[in-house]
């Protein structure tokens, strides 16, 4: 009879205790939703002045007023939470909230989302860093075309594990691998697994092609894999 008084007693502790670590993990990812922040407004005038000779030199034909600046919350790799700056073409924004909002509910890692500009708007030091990024006002690499960057309309994420990609021939005839950044030579083979890695099955690739972004992973001469673009 003691037994059977036992079992009812530890089946209710066991419900219990799981109803209480739900609420619980329930409370902590609210509380963390809660704390989050995802906000679009027009360039201020400090985000403005710290772009001036970078991001936005002095050729730069670009118009202010069609551009917006982010606040983005995100999770590092390390399960940290962050909040990054972003500057894209307002004609994006609403769409690149709700993408960076789907990111940070799945606590998808991304290293950091800093303006170009913290870099000194040099596309090289920032992928390097793995910096996430959008605007920056420049043209394609051997090509006088300017990027998507330079409207507001790309972003470029977690680049040193996903680099830029191609083949280029000399006067000889001789090919070369050109990876950037160039400290990413280890993540241009997409045939080994590694962080951060992004492929047609992952939430970022979904998230975006969702938005009508187009993959650089996808292109054809070149793959540009940490590369979004509309």
């Amino acid at each position: 009879m003691k037994h059977l008084l036992h079992f009812p007693l530890r089946l209710l502790s066991v419900i219990l205790i799981f109803h209480f670590s739900f609420f619980v993990f329930s409370f902590s990812a609210w509380a963390e939703g809660r704390d989050s922040v995802f906000s679009a407004e027009p360039i201020p005038d400090s985000v403005f002045a710290r772009m001036q000779g970078k991001s936005w030199p002095a050729d730069c034909t670009m118009e202010r007023k069609d551009f917006s600046y982010l606040r983005l919350s995100y999770i590092d790799e390390k399960g940290a939470t962050h909040i990054g700056e972003m500057v894209c073409h307002s004609s994006i924004a609403p769409r690149v909230l709700h993408i960076f909002r789907e990111l940070f509910a799945a606590r998808y890692p991304i290293h950091s989302i800093r303006l170009i500009d913290d870099f000194d708007a040099d596309d090289e030091t920032s992928m390097r860093a793995n910096n996430t990024s959008c605007f920056c006002y420049r043209r394609i690499a051997g090509s006088q075309k300017l990027s998507k960057h330079s409207m507001g309309k790309a972003i470029d994420l977690n680049p040193l594990y996903n680099p830029h990609v191609r083949t280029r021939t000399n006067e000889k005839g001789e090919a070369r691998l050109v990876v950037q950044p160039a400290t990413a030579t280890l993540y241009a083979d997409r045939s080994h697994s590694f962080p951060m890695k992004i492929t047609t099955s992952d939430l970022a690739y979904t998230l975006f092609k969702q938005q009508g972004f187009s993959w650089g992973g996808e292109w054809r001469t070149s793959k540009d894999y940490q590369h979004f673009e509309e």
